[in-house]
């Protein structure tokens, strides 16, 4: 059954969902939507996860943490860095050779993951107390 939502709290919706991007948007919708497939995985999730909760990471600390091998890991980096949810940095450390590599949640990883996936995951915990007929009142 479909039903026709044009209105929410007061707010008018347009007809054409590009039409919600600011005129001066950095990203198109199809970004913004492979930012929201690319999370969808199991394994993205729980590497934006740790980034936007932990803090930046290296891919060895990335695969302890989530326990997958490393060629599974750098798979989906690469694909959270290819829609712009995580960021690769690299720097060398004094007294060592080569290049420090780690990641890191861009500002479209910390708001994709908090205000999207947590977020829902938090909206069922209220809906459920909510609802929750076992409670005396």
């Amino acid at each position: 059954m479909a039903t026709n939502h044009s209105q929410t709290a007061g707010a008018a919706f347009p007809e054409n969902p590009e039409d919600l991007l600011p005129e001066d948007s950095v990203l198109s919708l199809d970004e913004y939507l492979a930012m929201l497939a690319a999370v969808g995985h199991r394994t993205r999730y729980e590497v934006l996860y740790r980034l936007v909760h932990s803090g930046d990471m290296s891919p060895t600390e990335l695969a302890d943490a989530i326990d997958i091998d490393d060629s599974t890991l750098h798979y989906h980096l690469n694909k959270l860095v290819d829609v712009g949810l995580v960021e690769k940095r690299q720097h060398t450390e004094r007294g060592a050779d080569g290049l420090y590599t780690y990641y890191r949640a861009t500002v479209f990883g910390e708001v994709t993951l908090t205000s999207g996936v947590d977020e829902l995951i938090r909206g069922e915990a209220a809906f459920e107390a909510m609802y929750d007929s076992s409670t005396e009142e």
